[in-house]
């Protein structure tokens, strides 16, 4: 990165990345963004599902007045399965808020298609066998990920929306048999790698932090 930057301390940043031998980049500075807070505001928050595999539907209203319905938690952790072999593990309930809060900004009107969620470890196996991509620890089998499409709107604009939120991971799968967007609640990263100028248009400020996986 050799172009003039208005965030001084981007090029010490990126150094520091480098230097502990990561393969990612480091873009900017700054901490993740705070949410709001949903159990003080007393939010009841629902989300519209359909699963591509299963063809099953679900509208599941997640929290009520702020905290989280375990009756929907298992409904989801049903719905959410592994589809290739049924089995099922409890879902990271924040994960339910960060693609509650993508599809809200994204001003959809229609459910959102479930491409991949929960991912056994004999699932995980079987799909690095066939894909390097796949990681050996994905975030899938820790109940924390969920794959997605949105028929109605472009998912190069989804994945900006859950660039800008800073809650975890963001992979963009443009060329998929189906387009998807991959969101987790792991490490705050992304991928693919994303050009320079691509990232100072999603965040003019300078005030964020991201990892290219």
């Amino acid at each position: 990165l050799r172009k003039a930057c208005p965030w001084p301390a981007l090029f010490s940043a990126v150094s520091v990345a480098a230097t502990t031998g990561a393969l990612a980049l480091l873009f900017l500075i700054g901490g993740p963004a705070q949410t709001e807070n949903a159990i003080a505001n007393g939010d009841t928050r629902t989300i519209r599902l359909y699963h591509i595999h299963t063809h099953e539907n679900i509208e599941a209203t997640f929290r009520v007045d702020g905290r989280y319905d375990p009756t929907t938690l298992r409904q989801l952790n049903h719905f959410l399965r592994d589809w290739r072999n049924d089995d099922e593990t409890n879902m990271d309930p924040k994960l339910f808020d960060v693609i509650w809060e993508t599809y809200r900004e994204t001003g959809s009107t229609q459910p959102i298609q479930v491409v991949s969620a929960y991912r056994s470890p004999t699932t995980n196996a079987m799909l690095r066998r066939r894909s390097k991509a796949v990681a050996e620890h994905s975030q899938h089998m820790l109940g924390r990920a969920m794959d997605m499409h949105y028929a109605d709107v472009p998912m190069s604009k989804v994945r900006e929306i859950a660039l800008r939120l800073e809650r975890g991971g963001v992979g963009y799968y443009p060329t998929s048999g189906v387009p998807f967007v991959h969101l987790d609640v792991g490490s705050v990263r992304y991928w693919p790698r994303m050009s320079y100028d691509a990232l100072a248009r999603l965040f003019p400020d300078g005030k964020a932090v991201f990892l290219a996986a």
